[in-house]
């Protein structure tokens, strides 16, 4: 369903109507406020490129794609707090690792004071250790909650914004119709984004406390351990700095082996990703049509289908479940190790007397935090490369977007005007042609003029183009060109073939798209006993999942209570009686007649008994090229089942001299 409603402004058919500029700023508005405008031009890839070149250069554009829309969050358009959430956390990184030195100096000291049996020293370290222990545990605290609240913030802004850019003009409905990687939007958004939004956080704020951390107690390292002289086949060989070196190596190589044994992460964790989708696309889909498979009998099939997709779960986690077990040997054979190196190394110097039991332990403190400082690679190299897959999936979501948002604002494919129809006429299709984004023509040069309180039936073949049509006329179809024009101040209300059932209470679902309260009981209540469902009036407040409770028949009722009690001034009847049986359609038609007397109607049906409710018939054929209107003709009101009232009303106008015959009805011809 949709509620528009124009304003009055002059149109000039050589620019963008007012309506269509309203629609474009309107998105322009949420673009300044959380992404790029306009939309980042399309970039070709070298066509010397192999097919595998030009797949690694489409992934690292996606990396490039995500960051022009993400680092949008600092922003003049951002968020107002990023900036000094920002500087807060790289400030308690700063004091943090000012705290660790501190712990650092103090093991030197406390077991100094050990080995010298001084009782009083090791009291009064004992007594300091609490303050230093308490502060660091603060400052870690402080900074997980700045960080998180980063984290939740860059993610709600940049979630917001996508989800604008998806809802506007119908984008979040036009990604069906176009191709691109853009299969399963909504995992996309909820999950996906999560990770691509808290994993940076995570990231730069370990890359910030590692390097401040190695810079430190690197300087701890090399005035602790000094040089180191050893004797090689009578040669005497000095190493300066030896437990820098040793850290530096020992990190290349752990960080190395990293690298080579996960370069696959990556591939395998974007392929989980997409299954896991998948999966759980197949469960909703299952979900949302359990009825008819319930009715089919078709849990077999159904069942191996979800079998099929959730052995590609497995099998995509039995890959990434090897890549974690070949990095967790790496990880936690450089956990068990790196804090027995440098006490093996400085043994020798401890045992000669030149190092003291405090300074082979603060060195080993020290080793311990370099190691983990130049390692980071090694434990976050699987959250990174979840996070690069992540950030490619909402990436490619952000293209297709863009692409639809290069289509709206650019004339290559044509694009379907919207504006304002002249004089009295409610709404008008001028020269409306409607194509396909590739620009394959779907309905060719339609023209047609639509009076206030005209009721007009739109017929055809199956194929003919008037569902398409009728999605140009609600602007969920912007490709084609000419226009389609309303009268000012008018609102349009549709009602496709199947309604939406909102969650929530039943008056929700009525009241849809209106707020449930727009509406007192009474009148929620009043609309449901005019389209028959009066029975559901004492469960109008009920909580209940009523888009699997209410059968085709009574979701298509429901949609007429809307139309009643939303009282617009067009509305488009899209097959919105064909889960009706004939009776019910009849009552459904003659009470939006009887209570909206001056509405005008556009309905696009296949029933000829629609015919009755309808003061005029225009058909489309489909043709190569595209289809076109062949007939625009007027009707004569006429029932199936006429009582006597009718046969003699049509008696007298059969009479000589009557105002109107059936045989002298002109027709109105569109070729």
């Amino acid at each position: 369903m949709s509620d528009i409603k124009f304003n009055p402004k002059p149109v000039d058919s050589n620019k963008p109507s007012d309506v269509e500029k309203s629609r474009q700023e309107d998105a322009s508005t949420v673009e300044v406020e959380g992404m790029v405008v306009p939309p980042p031009d399309v970039i070709e890839p070298d066509p010397e490129l192999t097919p595998e070149e030009v797949e690694q250069a489409r992934k690292k554009y996606l990396l490039k794609r995500f960051w022009i829309s993400a680092r949008a969050y600092w922003s003049r358009g951002g968020d107002r707090l990023a900036w000094p959430c920002s500087i807060g956390l790289l400030a308690l990184i700063c004091i943090n690792v000012g705290f660790q030195y501190g712990i650092n100096l103090w093991n030197r000291a406390i077991f100094d004071a050990i080995e010298q049996h001084n009782a009083r020293t090791v009291y009064f370290l004992s007594a300091v250790f609490l303050p230093l222990v308490l502060g660091s545990v603060i400052l870690v605290a402080a900074q997980v909650s700045v960080r998180m609240a980063i984290q939740r913030r860059w993610r709600s802004w940049l979630s917001t914004a996508v989800i604008a850019r998806w809802l506007a003009n119908g984008r979040y409905y036009q990604l069906n119709l176009i191709d691109g990687d853009h299969k399963n939007p909504e995992a996309r958004i909820a999950e996906d984004l999560r990770i691509a939004t808290e994993s940076p956080v995570d990231f730069i704020a370990g890359v910030v406390s590692a390097f401040l951390a190695a810079s430190t107690f690197i300087v701890v390292l090399w005035t602790i351990g000094g040089a180191l002289t050893l004797t090689v086949a009578g040669s005497t060989i000095t190493v300066p700095g030896f437990l820098v070196v040793t850290a530096v190596v020992y990190s290349a190589i752990t960080s190395g082996s990293m690298t080579l044994i996960g370069r696959y992460f990556v591939q395998v964790s974007e392929a989980k990703n997409q299954a896991e989708a998948e999966f759980r696309y197949t469960l909703t889909h299952v979900r949302e049509n359990g009825e008819s498979i319930a009715l089919l009998g078709g849990e077999e099939e159904e069942r191996n289908d979800l079998d099929k997709t959730f052995a590609n779960v497995i099998g995509q986690w039995a890959l990434l479940a090897g890549q974690h077990m070949r990095t967790a040997l790496i990880s936690q054979g450089s956990s068990l190790i790196a804090p027995v190196v440098p006490i093996l190394l400085c043994a020798p110097k401890f045992l000669e007397g030149s190092m003291t039991l405090g300074q082979i332990m603060q060195a080993a403190s020290a080793f311990a935090i370099v190691q983990g400082a130049f390692g980071w690679l090694v434990d976050n190299y699987p959250r990174l490369a979840d996070w690069n897959a992540c950030a490619r999936r909402i990436a490619s979501l952000m293209m297709s977007l863009d692409g639809l948002e290069r289509a709206e604002q650019s004339d290559a494919l044509g694009r379907i005007k919207r504006g304002e129809t002249e004089g009295d006429a409610m709404l008008s299709l001028d020269n409306l042609s409607v194509s396909l984004d590739d620009g394959t023509a779907v309905v060719k040069e339609t023209q047609v003029v639509i009076e206030p309180g005209e009721r007009v039936l739109v017929a055809g073949a199956s194929g003919s183009g008037k569902s398409t049509l009728v999605r140009a006329i609600a602007g969920l179809w912007p490709w084609g060109g000419g226009s389609v024009n309303f009268h000012a101040d008018r609102r349009l209300f549709m009602l496709p073939q199947r309604p939406y059932i909102p969650s929530g209470t039943l008056r929700r679902a009525v009241a849809y798209p209106g707020a449930a309260d727009s509406w007192t009981l009474d009148e929620i209540g009043a609309a449901l006993d005019k389209v028959g469902l009066g029975h559901l009036n004492d469960k109008v407040e009920e909580d209940a999942p009523w888009d699997q409770t209410l059968s085709g028949g009574e979701k298509q009722r429901l949609a007429f209570g809307r139309l009643l009690l939303h009282n617009p001034d067009i509305v488009v009847l899209d097959e919105a009686t064909s889960a009706l049986d004939e009776k019910s359609q009849d009552k459904m038609m003659e009470t939006v007649i009887q209570e909206l007397p001056k509405v005008t109607i556009v309905s696009v049906a296949h029933r000829a008994e629609l015919e009755a409710f309808h003061s005029r018939k225009i058909t489309l054929e489909r043709r190569e090229g595209g289809a076109k209107l062949v007939s625009d003709i007027d009707l004569i009101q006429r029932k199936r089942k006429r009582n006597l009232v009718s046969r003699l009303l049509e008696q007298r106008r059969s009479r000589p001299g009557s105002s109107r015959t059936p045989s002298k009805t002109p027709p109105r011809t569109n070729n």
